[in-house]
Parts: C-alpha cells; structure tokens; sequence
C-alpha cells in the first residue's frame, strides 16, 4: 500500500515532475542501440510508465516509432500538453495493453520498479517480437560531493528514512535483476551532469515519491531549511547535479 501511494502521489506533481525532472544523456539511448543491436529509427517501441513523457521525447527524436503507457491521470494529461502527437493509452507494466509480439524495444525510464517483476517480465516477453529488447534504466544521485551526502543525510531526516539506507526506490534491487531469469542482459553505468538553478534543484528534490507523501508543510519546512543552505553553498544560485544512469539491457530469445 505504501508502494501504490508513492507510485500514485505523482499525478498531483505532474507540473512540477515535467519542469525539474532531469532527462538522460545521449549515451544511453546509444548504448540501447549498440546493445540491442539495430538502430532506433523505424523501431517500433513502447515506453512503459512513460510519466510526463521525458524519455518518450528522446526516443521519438532518434526517430522510433512510439507508442507510450502510463497509468496515472495527471501525468498522462501533462504528457499530451507536451507531446501532443504521441499516442498515449493507460496502463501499467504489470498488464500491457499492448498486442502479442507487436514490439521490438520496451522502456522503462524511472518506472520499473513501481512493477511487480512476477508479473511484468512475462508481460515484457508477451509484447516483445523474439529478438526484441527489454532497456530498464534510473538516474541515481551520484552522492560523491561533500554537499550532496550531507544534503542525502538532511532528506533522509525529513523523509523519517534511516540515514544508514540511502537508497531511493528507484535504485535498482537486486532480486529485480533477478527477476529477469535467463534472459541474458548487459548492464551500464553512464555518468553525467547538469547545472541547474537552486529552485530547480530544489523542485527536482521534492518532486521524489517521499517527499510528495510527506506533505506540504513538512515539505515546505524542508525546503526552508535547504534553501539556506544551498544559498550559502552555492553563492551564484547554480547548483551541478551529477548523475550514474543505471541502465541494464535484455534480450528476448
């Protein structure tokens, strides 16, 4: 239940999640193809719990053929606002609202661990043409900066999550690899960054599932706090995000 709820909580944050979410690096979308072995343009692809339609965009700029599923209302609506032109349907990982064998790449941006793996790999493998490929990435906080370890250790306080346990649900666990059974997967971690305003910065962090639960007052308590902080930190307002794209690629036998 506490899953579903955070899964849930972004529908009311779709506006905020669409403006400060990070997107991903050009690597990642090259690493699929090199993995995957053909390129994207003319592929046809379905991006699962598409959200406000971040990776969506990318992969419709290197030319494939989309077609995107996301379960919640509010960030289906804020996907058709910015990709009017995409075919958008609901639904979620755990039962695709797609044909048999009618894809050659799945995507889950920052979705797949809000599905549940016994159910959602054999609805990959259901939808995937044989040959096709199942991409699964998340951008992880790279927490090696002074700042941004005591910043994990102030959300963590904030959250009421132990400190000792950094790790954000998007991380991915390892009983979710696991859960790919035989299929032989490759796995990368591309690093990159951006530089972006503190308000960003500060909407990006809040936009997490924990903080969205958490609700507005203790949320704005916190962005109080941290916004001096960041000030005092960061005299010229600019703060660099630094992030490990977590990306593991499988094939369809």
């Amino acid at each position: 239940m506490v899953s579903a709820s955070r899964a849930h909580s972004f529908n009311m944050a779709a506006a905020q999640y669409a403006a400060n979410r990070p997107s991903y690096p050009p690597s990642v979308l090259d690493a699929v193809e090199e993995v995957g072995g053909r390129p994207l343009r003319g592929a046809r692809v379905a991006d699962i719990g598409a959200g406000t339609g971040i990776a969506t965009a990318l992969l419709r700029e290197r030319g494939a053929e989309v077609i995107a599923v996301e379960p919640g209302e509010g960030m289906a609506a804020e996907f058709r606002r910015a990709l009017p032109n995409v075919p958008i349907v609901r639904g979620d990982g755990n039962a695709l609202p797609l044909a048999t064998s009618s894809c050659d790449l799945l995507t889950y941006a920052q979705s797949w661990h809000w599905t549940d793996t016994k159910r959602s790999v054999p609805e990959a493998l259901r939808v995937l043409r044989p040959g096709g490929v199942l991409a699964l990435w998340w951008n992880t906080g790279c927490a090696d900066p002074p700042w941004a370890l005591a910043q994990a250790d102030r959300v963590a306080q904030a959250c009421g999550v132990d400190p000792a346990d950094r790790r954000r649900p998007d991380d991915i666990q390892a009983d979710r690899l696991a859960a790919l059974g035989e299929l032989p997967f490759t796995r990368r971690q591309l690093t990159w960054s951006r530089t972006v305003p503190v308000d960003t910065h500060l909407a990006n962090v809040t936009s997490w599932s924990a903080f969205l639960v958490l609700g507005k007052d203790k949320t704005a308590e916190f962005l109080a706090r941290e916004r001096t902080v960041l000030c005092e930190l960061f005299p010229d307002g600019m703060v660099e995000e630094t992030y490990m794209v977590d990306l593991v690629v499988a094939r369809r036998p």
